[in-house]
């Protein structure tokens, strides 16, 4: 099966060097050259993966991945930014980006990034999907992306949904921060910021409020534990 790659690129000589080198790997590759045109294509869910430059007229690279998520899209997207700091990685790992490289790169790391992430996603389709999850009295759809406790509804950010499902998943186990930072942001590197507490924080603040008994727990020393017993 012919895989199919949207890259979203202003530049015509990046643009185009990404595209002739994606093609003799042998993927099918279509390109946009602003953010609201690459938001429209990949909005019809058909790619196998999204290559976007940060700086793009008319809607940014980091805008157009978030509209994406937004809409329930979960097309691997990978940026290419010449902005390199931490700072700006994380920027775009929060965003919903997959993964992020650095300008200038070498093509035997774009291809490499771009196999990794399309195996991803392949292992991802091939697992069985559980659709909801359920600990104690907390139910979370995973379809509708809707959570409930004691049946009253439960709104969530993005971040805070993507947290609460790895959590849940790993219910009554103890869950460290590396571990969130991997799976959850996507990072393999520690940010040097206190990101998961302030997200931690604030989920249990919403599970928490208006119920006796506490569901999120911290682990001294080691991590978090979604439990409904302490």
């Amino acid at each position: 099966m012919t895989r199919r790659i949207l890259i979203v690129e202003d530049d015509a000589s990046t643009a185009a060097y990404l595209a002739k080198g994606l093609s003799e790997a042998g993927y099918r590759v279509e390109q946009a050259h602003d953010g609201r045109d690459g938001l429209f294509l990949a909005s019809e869910g058909v790619f196998d993966l999204i290559i976007a430059d940060r700086m793009l007229p008319g809607l940014d690279g980091l805008a157009m991945i978030g509209a994406i998520r937004a809409a329930g899209i979960a097309t691997p997207a990978l940026v290419l930014s010449a902005l390199a700091t931490i700072d700006n990685r994380v920027d775009g790992l929060r965003a919903g980006a997959d993964d992020y490289l650095c300008k200038p790169f070498s093509f035997a790391e774009l291809s490499a990034r771009v196999e990794a992430l399309v195996r991803r996603a392949d292992r991802a389709a091939a697992e069985p999907q559980k659709t909801r999850l359920s600990v104690g009295d907390l139910e979370i759809d995973l379809l509708a992306r809707h959570v409930a406790r004691a049946g009253k509804t439960i709104p969530l950010g993005a971040r805070e949904f993507n947290l609460l499902e790895f959590l849940a998943r790993h219910a009554g186990q103890v869950v460290t921060r590396t571990m969130m930072l991997e799976k959850v942001w996507n990072l393999h590197f520690d940010p040097g910021s206190n990101v998961v507490d302030v997200h931690i924080g604030r989920l249990r603040r919403k599970l928490e409020e208006g119920f006796e008994t506490p569901i999120l727990h911290t682990v001294r020393g080691a991590g978090y534990r979604l439990s409904p017993e302490s």
